[in-house]
């Protein structure tokens, strides 16, 4: 009885203190870092949900907002060596916490902008409401005592501007720091004390949760962005604007709140892990129980190894590898391929919100909305129908590399018709529609004498069908409005419309570019050509395990996720936004600078932004059928060097059958 007892003792105990105590439990671990890194992919995910209203509040270039999205990258690129050094040296739970408290802190940070500011301003239009309004036509006064704009350029608002800059790039490379211990200690510490059997499931929690979290970011984002700005600080019933304004500005700091207390909870547990717990025990398998202990001797002895490593010689170790690894051509290839996808996806998911919103007229809100539940569950689809075929058909590298390859050319044929599927800008008088008459850019002999702001920036839609960029530059004398509720409800006398040979009227707000038709049939597209391009995401990582030595795959992976950073996610939004940038055709201008752009020519805002990602699709789909082509060619010659050299033996009948008839003639 007793030694049945201490037969059983080992792994009845060990359980029995997992229940007890939740801390030496792998499963709980497992649970508090999804949550984790679903907190930490939501902060870092929503800054890409609000660049625009970013832009648009503090008026950043899309140039400007691509290397603000991007700096998270640089401390992360930085820092990698040495988590990758400190890593079985450290508590790594702890490390955990104290990077998610960071982050934390730089999500905290990021929203400081909001609160060190004044409130947003812009351009009213209600005189019996705002003393200040500047829209209307008013002739009898002059320019000089309307342009109350000029006062805003002062040491202090320029010293402000800086402020603002410094302080969200100071939150994004606390961000990145912060963020380096968290996967990569994470998996490692799941991989150490889970189970074999269990490990896989458990990391596939983890991964599915990275591909979900920038979703919900957006999703985020939709929600948060349909209250305004202010609301902290002027009651609801005196905002004049809706979401649907142009000039409406959402409360982005407000998620950035939200994330950061998410963070900070999650953080909390990591203190109470231990550096090491017992191994986790499948039931009923004895054979296991012996075999993770020998796992965990082993462990332990390359622990010792690397801890017997001085830092100087395991930095000169990067070097070696990395240059063994580029010599290797499928790797190589391979990661050029996933170099061009990750710019795409970087570019993308950075401004594919602020294209929905100018090419079809959408709000911040309905373009974060479409990308949260449409774009990025369809990126997950594609990678875990992608992992489906691989398993179900048990894939050569050969047939791996074909995989990618179709699914990068289905991918390019289906985002073709991307680049022609869009809407012209709308006409805007002054802008891209003149009359005859127009003396020059918003100056017309209709309100000539209106003493109109050039800052001005008020769109309304005349009835006529054109855009102008305030009331003041239509003419408009008279606003009917609500002043109970602080809304405008039309313009009319408005001297440069012409309805039935007399003054017409305008509504407020911007004409649109009137081609919501086309929004469905470039989402599906869209949505199809993502799920094609993301079906290579796994057979092209395993095209880079299998294909490296099996002592430099941890070394490999590492190098991997460095080029990432350094040749795509950190130039590919500064890329991406400098493209933008050229097809603006009317800035804002703050200090005589160029601010936030306020139209773009959207057949080149089209153009430009889709033929980026054509660009990035053709370059992986060329890459990869480079490596397929190597690795057709490799087979074929392992195959001829083990099957029985037939050729030879053809040639000798051949040349006996030739001598009998030789003697025979």
């Amino acid at each position: 009885m007793t030694a049945t007892v201490s037969e059983k003792s080992p792994e009845d105990q060990s359980k029995r203190i997992c229940c007890k105590n939740p801390f030496l439990n792998i499963k709980f671990f497992v649970f508090c870092h999804g949550f984790l890194q679903l907190s930490q992919l939501l902060l870092s995910g929503y800054l890409k949900s609000s660049i625009s209203t970013i832009e648009k509040r503090f008026g950043l270039s899309s140039q400007t907002s691509g290397l603000l999205a991007s700096f998270n990258e640089v401390g992360n690129t930085l820092l990698i060596v040495f988590v990758s050094y400190f890593g079985s040296r450290v508590n790594r739970p702890r490390f955990i916490g104290c990077g998610a408290i960071l982050v934390s802190i730089a999500g905290i940070l990021m929203s400081v902008p909001h609160f060190i500011t004044g409130r947003y301003e812009y351009d009213q239009s209600i005189a019996s409401v705002f003393s200040n309004s500047t829209d209307l036509c008013q002739p009898d006064i002059s320019i000089s005592t309307r342009n109350l704009n000029d006062t805003d350029c002062t040491l202090r608002a320029v010293k402000e501007s800086r402020e603002v800059l410094l302080i969200l790039f100071i939150g994004q490379t606390l961000l990145g720091v912060g963020g380096v211990p968290i996967q990569p200690f994470g998996i490692s510490y799941i991989d150490d004390f889970a189970s074999e059997r269990n490990s896989p499931l458990y990391l596939g929690i983890l991964f599915a949760v990275t591909i979900i979290g920038p979703g919900v970011a957006f999703m985020l984002g939709s929600a948060i962005l349909r209250f305004y700005v202010d609301i902290d600080k002027i009651p609801p019933e005196e905002i004049q604007l809706t979401h649907k304004d142009p000039r409406w500005v959402g409360a982005w700091w407000l998620g950035f709140l939200v994330a950061a207390t998410l963070t900070a909870f999650s953080a909390i547990p990591y203190f109470f892990f231990p550096k090491e717990m017992p191994k986790e025990v499948v039931k009923g398998s004895e054979s296991e129980v012996k075999k993770s202990k020998d796992l965990l001797n082993e462990l332990k002895s390359k622990s010792e190894i690397m801890r017997s490593l001085s830092l100087t010689s395991f930095i000169k170790i990067f070097p070696k590898v990395l240059l063994r690894n580029l010599r290797h051509p499928v790797y190589l290839l391979v990661v050029l391929a996933q170099v061009n996808l990750s710019a795409m996806v970087a570019g993308l998911a950075t401004f594919m919100g602020k294209f929905l919103e100018r090419q079809f007229s959408l709000t911040a809100s309905f373009a974060n909305m479409i990308i949260g539940s449409v774009n990025i569950p369809g990126a997950m689809v594609g990678i875990v129908v992608g992992g489906a075929i691989m398993k179900k058909f048990q894939m050569t590298l050969k047939q791996c590399g074909g995989m990618c390859v179709l699914g990068m050319l289905l991918c390019v044929i289906f985002a073709l018709p991307l680049l022609f599927l869009g809407c012209p800008t709308q006409k805007v008088a002054g802008l891209n529609y003149r009359r005859s008459s127009d003396a020059g850019q918003h100056t017309f002999e209709c309100n000539n004498k209106c003493n109109c702001l050039e800052k001005a920036y008020n769109p309304i839609c005349g009835v006529d069908g054109i855009e102008y960029i305030s009331p003041c530059f239509a003419g408009c004398e008279v606003v009917i409005s609500d002043v109970g509720e602080n809304k405008v409800l039309n313009y009319t006398h408005c001297r440069c419309i012409s309805a039935n040979g007399a003054n017409g009227s305008a509504s407020p707000g911007t004409c649109g570019t009137n081609c919501s038709h086309l929004l469905l049939p470039f989402v599906v597209l869209c949505c199809l050509a993502g799920i094609l391009a993301s079906t290579s995401h796994t057979p092209s990582f395993m095209l880079i395990l299998r294909s490296v030595q099996p002592q430099d795959k941890s070394f490999a992976i590492g190098i991997q996720f460095l080029l990432l950073r350094v040749l795509a996610w950190m130039p590919g939004p500064v890329l991406y936004g400098s493209a933008i940038d050229t097809t603006c055709i009317l800035w804002e201008k703050k200090c005589k600078k160029n601010a936030a752009c306020r139209y773009y020519n959207n057949d080149l805002f089209r153009q430009r932004f889709l033929g980026l990602q054509f660009f990035f699709e053709v370059g992986a789909f060329l890459c990869f059928l480079a490596v397929f082509i190597i690795l057709r060619r490799q087979e074929r010659e392992t195959r001829n060097a083990t099957e029985p050299n037939t050729i030879p033996e053809k040639e000798k009948l051949a040349e006996k059958s030739s001598k009998n008839i030789d003697s025979k003639v």
